[in-house]
């Protein structure tokens, strides 16, 4: 897709992080926007500020965990400007911590958000978008899913997160096939930021209270969320940055795109591992002091627990 003027964009996760900016360099290139979060005061501001741009915008508060709220983003969308041509299925959140320590909640949110509502607005929203496609033989359509390094990595300590982002990963790969097995006019890409300055270590804002867990805090998700708070904070790669390289990516029809192309190295070696039937490669080989800073954290003395959640 190389023209964006006039089109349609869905963005979920619109009103903070990567979706705010996906929605503010959309309004810049000319698009319609569509914008999704589960943050109405947030989703409220975002939205009054693009339309002070003249911006044609409608936004929804939706947890895209819930399949029928991404059905009724989808009709709305369409009931109001009769097409879609680009979708961002971007909404996530993040938990870390040993992977037997997490609780069923923690499982049930995190996949929820990342897996889940991936999965909803790939099934909900191709299923329109070749609709459209029938209906106009010009039409073109691209679909993002934000994935993260850690759908190609498999970092400790961060397990919930990982698992989601490797589905996303294999979702989305699967989509591409799919859709050239058909010949549908609409491309894919799927999105693999690194440590970039979001909101996402702080997603725990969002969690609904049915999913809070009655489990204690262990030290190992207390390490996992400082390491996680200080190396966002520390990104120099901006959400802007991340916005505008993957805008540059659907205009060059690439599927992979990196925030931090230098961290697939590390992807490397544990491919290399993986063709070599050896145990999966130290995602912390070049970078033992982070490793050693998690592992202080996860045995600190007494039994690991830190506080109830």
């Amino acid at each position: 897709m190389k023209d964006f003027r006039g089109k349609v964009a869905v963005i979920t996760g619109a009103a903070s992080g990567l979706g705010r900016e996906f929605a503010n360099t959309a309004a810049g290139l000319g698009l319609k926007l569509v914008l999704a979060d589960v943050q109405p005061k947030a989703l409220e501001h975002a939205t009054e500020e693009l339309l002070a741009r003249g911006v044609e915008v409608l936004s929804m508060v939706c947890d895209v965990s819930k399949g029928s709220h991404v059905q009724e983003l989808a009709d709305s969308a369409m009931a109001r400007f009769g097409a879609v041509h680009l979708v961002f299925n971007n909404a996530g959140v993040g938990s870390g911590g040993l992977i037997w320590e997490n609780s069923e909640e923690d499982w049930e949110w995190v996949l929820g958000v990342n897996l889940w509502g991936v999965i909803h607005g790939v099934r909900i929203f191709t299923r329109a978008m070749l609709e459209c496609a029938a209906q106009d033989s010009d039409y073109e359509g691209h679909i993002v899913n934000t994935a993260s390094m850690a759908g190609l990595l498999t970092p400790p300590a961060m397990g919930v997160y990982n698992v989601s982002k490797h589905a996303v990963v294999a979702l989305t790969e699967t989509l591409h096939h799919d859709l050239q097995l058909v010949g549908a006019p609409i491309g894919v890409s799927v999105l693999c930021p690194y440590f970039v300055p979001t909101g996402i270590h702080a997603s725990h804002r969002n969690r609904p209270e049915e999913l809070e867990s009655s489990e204690e805090v262990t030290a190992s998700q207390v390490a996992a969320q400082m390491l996680t708070e200080k190396a966002v904070a520390s990104g120099r790669v901006t959400a802007q940055d991340v916005a505008t390289l993957t805008f540059d990516g659907i205009r060059n029809g690439q599927f992979y795109i990196y925030s931090h192309p230098q961290a697939l190295q590390t992807a490397a070696e544990r491919f290399d591992v993986l063709v070599r039937a050896q145990a999966p490669a130290d995602p912390y080989a070049a970078t033992p002091q982070v490793k050693d800073l998690l592992k202080a954290g996860v045995m600190p003395a007494g039994d690991g627990r830190a506080r109830r959640r």
